[in-house]
């Protein structure tokens, strides 16, 4: 063995060694100690090594096995067929390769037809079923034994217990996914973090750790759902496609994913590749890429199989939302209440196309919990446009002079006092108004588009003005008329610009209570909050007088939200500010308008969603009118969802929609609903 060789067999070594240590991470422990991305840069390597040197493979090599072997915790099960992984593909080039690799098989120069599926971030099941009984659910394991679940799995709504339907075959093992939607993430973690307990990294870690929990009582606990996309065992008469299976599936009552679709060749997959690329952000649950399956289950049989994956199917990954870095520094924030954040200065990473510089760390408390230090190389997450965060900590990578992160004794920004509350986790600056950032914060809320949306006043102009001691507080903005001259000698600001600010604020003038409520951002009140503040009571006088137990009375008012509101109307600060912007003339804000008050409201208690442009109004206009009728306007499809209005380019939702039996209607309906104030007959009949 030459030089290089013993260097390349060095190499394979340390490669399988650290991927048989990151597979028992993944699947044994659910605590992921590297990204996505960095295991299959360290797979891809370790690929190119065996096929330069095919001597070396050996059949305990990472790449011929899947997942990783079982714990004693759980019951073992093996698999009468394995449960194979699939090959990943990464750029057009693969998927061609792929399609041509399959064609060779197939002997045949005609387009191969397949059935392309969003590839859900969750976690492998084996399901059988036994005269259409659940009997047993297993995970994957290593493919060949996987681990009993199935009184976790039972806890899940979306799994049926029984089997309906016609031609239900006698035994048939369904094979999916069972992950936590987005929503539920998000809630849960929410909530870990009012408990002072550790949140889950993402949704997939959230959904193995919850099937993973020897009390099915726990898991029950947890959001999980399920979705169904292919077979092992079978006893009855089998479907001649994937697509046929699928929607014997669905007559059988185990859901599907709604977005699957058949395609043709090479180009419709990669078509389907950039529709679902583009629908990504606005799905309900995670997605990681699209795979794409052979349609014809004979032409499959023929192809065969692989030892760790099908030869018949892949995975075209996406872009990584996770990447791992350097944490260089940790900065304190303070935002518009006062709350101080934590927010992690970062070495630049590229994460989903977008380089990343720094993101949230949430709370002192949460990365106590997290143990996160500066110098330690950390995952950090981002999806959409959601905040990128810090997710967890690679302690093996941590250096011996990384550094912990004290917590603040006086705000950073005023040196004010600062205290948490009993019940939060939250560290707050008790400086309120008299805190510069505090301050800066509050106008930017108040000025910004769901509250008085006052255009072209944005961070930096805000900056400039307080600076220039022009703002003091949000009443001075209605003052900013007087210092015409002074605004046009300001940078970057012209007379045409100073002339559309003014025009702006002037215009704010016009916005009703409910607007004017949540702009004031008083703690704990969102927009809807708001609005049923206005709409109940009417005008700011009756709100302002009304006793903590009227306040109760309110639709998702609670004890809570009506000591912050009731707190906030007799601070002495805040009567102030009060006071001044009630000298201002010809404004609104006092008042809710007739026709938006308790009234008639035929969407009262419904969930509406909007999705696509409309043309007649913007969709912030369509929210208020629909919110005016008393409706709930959701940004997601659930099984609440009432009804659907689709706009142009409507994107994923309305099939999510359609999936669901979600009446779905145009423009034009909408506009005709927002003019008659009541719901056709046919819609209280039928939904």
């Amino acid at each position: 063995m030459n030089a290089a060789e013993q260097e390349a067999w060095q190499r394979l070594q340390a490669l399988r060694q650290q991927l048989h240590h990151h597979n028992e991470r993944y699947y044994l422990f659910d605590d992921p100690e590297l990204t996505d991305s960095d295991y299959d840069r360290l797979f891809a390597e370790l690929i190119q090594l065996e096929q330069r040197y095919p001597q070396w493979k050996s059949d305990d090599s990472p790449t011929q096995r899947v997942g990783a072997k079982t714990s004693n915790r759980f019951g073992a099960v093996r698999h009468a067929l394995p449960m194979l992984s699939l090959d990943n593909l990464f750029v057009p080039e693969d998927v061609e390769g792929f399609d041509r690799r399959l064609r060779e098989a197939l002997a045949s120069a005609r387009e191969i037809l397949y059935v392309a599926e969003p590839k859900l971030d969750g976690v492998a099941v084996s399901l059988l079923y036994v005269e259409g009984h659940l009997m047993r659910a297993a995970t994957r394991g290593d493919g060949s034994v996987g681990e009993e679940i199935t009184e976790q799995v039972r806890t899940i709504a979306a799994v049926p217990g029984e089997l309906r339907g016609q031609a239900v075959p006698t035994m048939l093992e369904v094979r999916g996914e069972v992950y936590m939607p987005l929503a539920g993430f998000a809630e849960w973690n929410e909530q870990a973090r009012a408990r002072a307990e550790k949140p889950f990294a993402n949704p997939r870690n959230a959904a193995a750790g919850s099937l993973r929990q020897l009390d099915a009582a726990i898991t029950a606990q947890r959001p999980l759902h399920f979705f169904a996309h292919g077979y092992g065992q079978w006893q009855g008469e089998r479907p001649e496609s994937h697509a046929l299976l699928l929607r014997s599936f669905q007559e059988w009552g185990l859901p599907v994913c709604p977005l699957w679709r058949q395609v043709q060749g090479v180009a419709g997959c990669l078509h389907y590749y950039q529709e679902l690329l583009q629908q990504r952000d606005e799905l309900p649950y995670e997605v990681d890429g699209v795979v794409y399956k052979v349609d014809c289950l004979a032409d499959r049989e023929r192809m065969g199989s692989l030892a760790r994956s099908p030869r018949w199917a892949a995975a075209h990954k996406f872009a990584p939302r996770e990447e791992a870095t350097r944490l260089l520094a940790v900065d304190v924030q303070v935002g518009r209440t006062g709350v101080l954040t934590p927010v992690a200065r970062l070495q630049p990473v590229n994460v989903g196309g977008v380089t990343i510089t720094n993101a949230t760390l949430h709370n002192f408390q949460e990365l106590a919990l997290k143990d996160v230090r500066i110098g330690d190389t950390v995952i950090v997450r981002r999806a959409g446009d959601v905040i990128p965060e810090v997710v967890g900590v690679v302690q093996s990578a941590r250096p011996v002079d990384a550094q912990e992160v004290p917590l603040p004794d006086r705000c950073p920004v005023c040196a004010g006092a600062v205290q948490q509350q009993e019940g939060k986790v939250a560290l707050r600056c008790l400086s309120g108004w008299g805190c510069p950032a505090q301050r800066k914060e509050a106008i930017k809320h108040f000025v910004s588009r769901r509250a008085m949306d006052i255009d072209g006043l944005g961070e930096r102009l805000i900056e400039l003005l307080l600076r220039e001691g022009l703002l003091q507080d949000v009443a001075d903005l209605f003052h900013l008329h007087r210092q015409r001259e002074h605004l046009r000698g300001l940078e970057r600001l012209g007379e045409k610009s100073v002339d559309n600010l003014l025009a702006a604020i002037e215009a704010a003038k016009q916005r009703h209570l409910g607007q004017f409520l949540f702009a004031l951002g008083i703690r704990e009140v969102g927009e809807t909050t708001a609005l049923n503040l206005a709409r109940h009571f009417g005008n700011w006088q009756a709100l302002q007088q009304a006793s903590r137990e009227q306040l109760q009375g309110v639709a998702e008012v609670g004890t809570v939200v009506a000591e912050q509101v009731w707190q906030f109307c007799r601070e002495e600060l805040n009567l102030a500010l009060l006071q001044r912007l009630q000298e201002i003339d010809n404004t609104h804000w006092w008042q809710m308008p007739i026709e938006n008050r308790g009234g008639e409201q035929p969407l009262a208690g419904k969930t509406v969603v909007l999705t696509g442009s409309l043309s007649a109004m913007t969709r912030q206009e369509a929210k208020a009118r629909l919110e005016g009728l008393g409706a709930r306007v959701s940004g997601s499809v659930s099984d609440r969802t009432f009804l659907l209005i689709a706009g142009a380019a409507p994107g994923s939702k309305r099939q999510q929609a359609e999936a669901k039996g979600v009446r779905v209607i145009d423009e034009e309906q909408l506009l005709e609903l927002l003019q008659q104030k009541m719901l056709p007959e046919q819609w209280l009949t039928t939904h």
